[in-house]
């Protein structure tokens, strides 16, 4: 029997990549979707998630797809109304809302399943592959992409709880802490905000895993041209390997192509459906750790004001 999920949060991510995700999922049917603002052609739209529980109490399983500040709010409603959870990235504005929720999903017999997309990839999988057979001696990373192209008039990236850079650059963090074995540490880090903004439009950091192996992050928002999300793993022999994400034709997809994440949805809803029949949950904060981190150690640097 599959799955019966309701979306919350209907902007780009929910309509290019969990849509079309769900749809090629066995055993998951989408049927209702709630958003203040959305559109579906086929589906009902609710204003509230409220309002879409009240008019679907079959509903199995709430996908939320919402900016990060409403997801404790949303996902707490949904697992006391007895409906397994899907976290988009980042899973909650704080460690302690994902705390509160991995407990009470526990208590309530309930799966929670917080989306580390970028891990989910082919390439990441060989990766880790890589990694596992090898001691490293360096890492290094670099996620510099364009916010006007990425996150056009969206204002509550800048916002507290909005995330700024690290919103993308978390992406990068998940598969670092995806494909090494080691916990990782924040030693140092330095935002740049902008004068006009609550959250970082570039950062840098430097990390440790716990075998002593250096990472360096650069991360940044005003990158124009090509985009860049590459890491770089080297190992004590100094064998090198690259990993380039391609994220370019996620935005720019044509007709019924697959975006350049389809892939890594498709996997995740797939693990998502077993996790709920095996009546397990699956939530990793390290990522969201390391950014917390960099907030509570960074020095902030104001920078010049930001306008999209």
């Amino acid at each position: 029997m599959s799955l019966k999920l309701g979306i919350v949060g209907f902007g780009k991510i929910a309509r290019d990549e969990h849509v079309p995700a769900i749809a090629r999922t066995p055993g998951a049917d989408l049927i209702a979707v709630a958003s203040p603002h959305g559109r579906h052609p086929d589906l009902p739209i609710y204003p509230t998630l409220t309002a879409m529980l009240a008019a679907h109490p079959d509903l199995d399983a709430i996908v939320l797809a919402q900016p990060p500040v409403a997801r404790f709010a949303a996902a707490h409603e949904a697992l006391a109304a007895g409906k397994h959870v899907f976290l988009e990235k980042p899973p909650g504005a704080t460690l302690s809302e994902v705390d509160q929720l991995r407990a009470l999903a526990e208590k309530r017999g309930l799966t929670l399943f917080a989306g580390w997309h970028a891990r989910w990839s082919d390439q990441v999988a060989a990766l880790k592959a890589w990694v596992a057979g090898r001691t490293l001696r360096y890492i290094a990373i670099e996620w510099k992409e364009d916010v006007r192209l990425w996150h056009p008039g969206q204002d509550w990236i800048w916002q507290p709880g909005g995330f700024g850079v690290m919103d993308p650059g978390i992406n990068a963090l998940s598969i670092l802490t995806g494909v090494v074995a080691d916990p990782i540490r924040l030693i140092d880090a330095t935002l740049a905000i902008p004068g006009n903004r609550h959250t970082p439009i570039a950062a840098t950091m430097a990390l440790m895993t716990a075998s002593g192996v250096p990472v360096s992050v650069a991360l940044d928002w005003l990158q124009t041209g090509p985009q860049i999300w590459r890491m770089e793993f080297t190992d004590t022999s100094g064998e090198c390997h690259v990993f380039a994400q391609g994220g370019d034709n996620a935005e720019h997809t044509q007709g019924d192509a697959e975006s350049a994440l389809a892939p890594e949805y498709r996997a995740m809803f797939a693990h998502f459906v077993g996790l709920v029949k095996s009546a397990r949950s699956d939530v990793d904060t390290a990522p969201l750790q390391i950014v917390a981190d960099a907030f509570l150690r960074g020095k902030i640097d104001f920078v010049a004001p930001f306008e999209h």
